[in-house]
């Protein structure tokens, strides 16, 4: 590659990426949140805060990531294994509905499943609230609301009674705890009472002048589960702090710091000596230097990325009045997609890292004690999905904690598989939390699913494919290939095609039509699962060639992946068909497009390499249509990238970001998104953010095929200018590349050695040479 072409693509991106950034990557409002989906998004990892900014009262909902009910159980039926043969010959009979009868009496978990303790939920924190005093007699003025991506901090401001307040939040990633600055411009204005409440199974108290929250959970046996607690402590300038009752009390201060620490005893028996010193630390430090340091630190991981689709006057509307305007006229907004993008990788940094556990179905924040589907990690797409993004948007370490727990699933895991299947290995079905459940749910029309271990496999291969860190490779070979054994040990033939498939199957969530006019989900051979069994089998070989180990099991494993079903079959629609048999679906449209998963996130379907099993994927989603919970929009968007119709996937884009306020349990269509942006199922759900976030890197850039794919699927609307800086492509290449006019200008692509690779550049196939980095 030539310097020239390195200058031009450097250049490039300021160029077009240039004019304040810090309002293109800005979320804004004129007036304070009136619920709980317009408040703003912060978080460190572990802690989270999202202030509403109201005037006369604040009130920040807080979280932290490990706050959970429940405790490990076995829910294990140790005597389902031996319905196992009955189940099989029924399903062979053709009497589905008969098996999945028995399996709903023998092969589901024991005790109360997941809609109780101990199976637990994911639980908001507490309440932290701030009453004013004399700043909100009068109407404000100029009012302002704002979360800057590139800080990751949200502002509050506006003027009262002639006196300028205002106030700044951030989850600290230099010493791991919240912190609230407010100020006004004359002094003594700020008089201030701050409370912390939560709905249940709370005390608060203040000890000294210090604010804290504390309490246990339910474990669902004695009730003695985790504990808790959250320290508010204040220091103020020309202002005294006092207490009263359960109250901080603040008076006369033009300028006061809250300090917020939180913390429980998940791994962390000395929780409460850890808050002390965090904030005892905290406070030694001035403002500014905490500030400076959690920018500093942010900044190393948000910076990685920049996008520019070119500019756009709807900049100055608010964050809410530009996706109403986008939404009716979407080609008028191309910094919208690029806020949501980077909005997306915001959230994905804010919600986990490494050490700590992966985002759940809301991420880091929720609001109520029972969270929608106990905010738990589903494996039928949604934990997986929040995944996606993080490899392509080169934030590749926030893979790890969905690894770390992903081997914590392995030893609970190998007693589920003897117990309902007689099988070595480990197994996963539907549902998880952060104490390990690896039994069916309770019910075998969607628990009895097995294909989450499999599903999660993937997710660990992917981090190793992006990074070639053979380190990594070793470590989660273990894992991987004991879940190779599971399936292995399962897959029988079949006698009416000759492949080797599972029985019992399904695809998640989803039931069709027996000729008998019943219905039923449980089958033989789902799609999904014969694509997941071809996936890992083909991804362990590859890692016992690559480690140099294993090769009886790698032998046989090859030996069976020529006697596997092919990726899709071709029903005489010309769709894939979801199950072996070409069943009447009960739902055509329904939310779960499992048998497309070979598509995506796999890449057993390509529209290169295998172009029939593309376009009957085509046909599949056509019968799908284009609406749903927000989560199956973007999945849908991220099959349309694959498929190389930028448009298509533009036009789901555009209704994933319908606004909505819509906040009920919705297992159909009408997703969209709230004004804060988080995507609505509704309720929230975090995935929808996180699965967009993925599609608009992968309508740009694809790697799953052999080969670098530069705007693989460019939308009509982004094809006029742009730019991109840091994306990564599998193989551990960094690529940046400029385009105009929809053709590729200039790029350059990066790797720690100098290695030739295959890119696709204005549909003409290159081998190049990576310069180093």
């Amino acid at each position: 590659m030539s310097r020239s072409i390195i200058t031009i693509i450097v250049a490039a991106l300021p160029a077009a990426y240039s004019t304040a950034q810090s309002h293109v990557l800005e979320l804004k409002y004129d007036k304070p949140a009136k619920v709980w989906e317009e408040t703003l998004p912060l978080g460190n990892g572990r802690l989270g805060m999202m202030p509403d900014g109201g005037i006369a009262a604040e009130k920040i909902v807080l979280n932290d990531i490990t706050l959970w009910s429940g405790a490990p159980q076995d829910a294990n039926n140790y005597e389902a294994y031996k319905q196992l043969p009955r189940i099989r010959q029924l399903l062979k009979e053709g009497r589905n509905d008969e098996a999945q009868a028995l399996m709903d009496k023998d092969f589901i978990c024991t005790g109360k499943g997941s809609g109780s303790v101990p199976f637990g939920c994911y639980q908001v924190l507490g309440e932290l609230q701030i009453q004013f005093e004399g700043a909100g007699n009068s109407t404000p003025e100029q009012y302002e609301r704002t979360l800057s991506l590139e800080q990751a901090m949200a502002i509050c401001s506006y003027k009262a009674d002639g006196v300028t307040y205002r106030r700044e939040y951030f989850t600290s990633y230099g010493d791991d705890l919240g912190m609230i600055h407010l100020t006004a411009d004359q002094p003594g204005k700020l008089n201030c009472r701050v409370t912390m409440s939560r709905p249940e199974r709370s005390s608060s108290r203040t000890i000294g002048n210090a604010l804290e929250l504390y309490g246990q959970l339910d474990n669902g046996t004695d009730g003695k589960g985790m504990q808790y607690q959250a320290t508010v402590k204040a220091s103020s300038k020309d202002g005294a702090i006092s207490t009263e009752g359960n109250t901080l009390v603040i008076r006369n201060a033009s300028e006061i710091i809250l300090y917020v620490a939180a913390g429980t005893d998940f791994r962390n028996p000395d929780f409460r000596k850890k808050i002390s010193q965090t904030l005892a630390a905290a406070m030694k430090k001035s403002y500014a230097i905490q500030r400076k340091q959690h920018i500093s630190n942010y900044s190393k991981l948000f910076n990685r990325v920049q996008l520019s689709l070119g500019k756009s006057s709807a900049r100055t509307l608010t964050t809410d009045q530009r996706l109403a305007a986008f939404y009716n006229n979407a080609a008028a907004d191309n910094e919208l997609p690029v806020l949501f993008y980077q909005f997306g990788r915001y959230l994905l940094i804010s919600s986990t890292r490494p050490g700590l556990l992966p985002p759940n179905l809301q991420g880091l924040w929720a609001n109520q004690v029972q969270t929608p589907w106990n905010g738990d990690y589903h494996l039928d797409v949604n934990v997986q999905m929040n995944h996606w993004p993080a490899e392509v948007s080169n934030l590749s370490e926030l893979n790890l904690p969905l690894a770390a727990l992903v081997k914590g699933l392995v030893e609970p895991g190998r007693r589920s598989a003897r117990a309902y299947y007689n099988a070595p290995g480990w197994v996963a079905h539907v549902i998880t939390n952060v104490w390990g459940f690896t039994e069916p749910g309770e019910s075998a029309s969607w628990g009895a699913t097995k294909s989450g271990s499999g599903w999660l496999c993937n997710n660990l291969w992917e981090h190793y494919a992006f990074t070639n860190d053979k380190q990594y490779l070793a470590d989660i070979y273990p894992v991987i290939k004991e879940s190779a054994m599971f399936y292995n040990s399962l897959v029988i033939k079949d006698e009416k095609t000759g492949w080797l498939v599972m029985s019992p199957s399904s695809s998640p969530e989803n039931a069709f039509y027996l000729p008998n006019g019943k219905h039923a989900s449980i089958c033989i051979g789902a799609t999904i699962d014969n694509q997941i069994v071809r996936d890992l089998f083909n991804n362990v070989i590859t890692a016992s060639l690559t480690l140099g180990k294993d090769s009886a099991f790698r032998k046989e494993l090859q030996q069976k992946i020529a006697l596997l079903p092919p990726p899709g079959v071709i029903a005489k629609d010309g769709r894939i068909m979801e199950w072996l048999e070409d069943y009447k679906e009960t739902e055509p449209q329904h939310r779960h497009i499992s048998h497309l998963w070979g598509l995506y996130p796999a890449s057993l379907i390509t529209a290169e390499h295998t172009p029939d099993l593309a376009a009957a994927a085509k046909k599949t989603l056509e019968v799908r249509g284009d609406d749903g919970p927000s989560w199956t929009i973007a999945y849908k968007l991220l099959f349309w990238a694959r498929l190389q119709d930028g448009n298509r996937s533009f036009k789901l884009f555009r209704e994933l970001l319908k606004p909505t306020v819509r906040t009920d349990i919705n297992y159909g269509a009408g997703g969209g998104v709230y004004q804060n942006m988080l995507s609505a199922g509704p309720p929230f759900q975090i995935d929808g953010n996180f699965g967009a976030t993925a599609g608009i890197a992968e309508m740009l850039l694809q790697s799953h095929a052999g080969f670098i794919n530069l705007l693989p699927a460019v939308p009509d609307q982004w094809k006029a200018e742009g730019a991109v800086k840091g994306l990564k492509a599998r193989g551990n290449f960094t690529v940046d590349f400029a385009w105009k006019d929809g053709k590729v200008t200039s790029y350059r692509i990066t790797s720690p050695t100098p290695r030739k690779v295959k890119v696709k550049i204005n549909g003409v196939m290159k081998e190049v040479t990576a310069t180093k980095i």
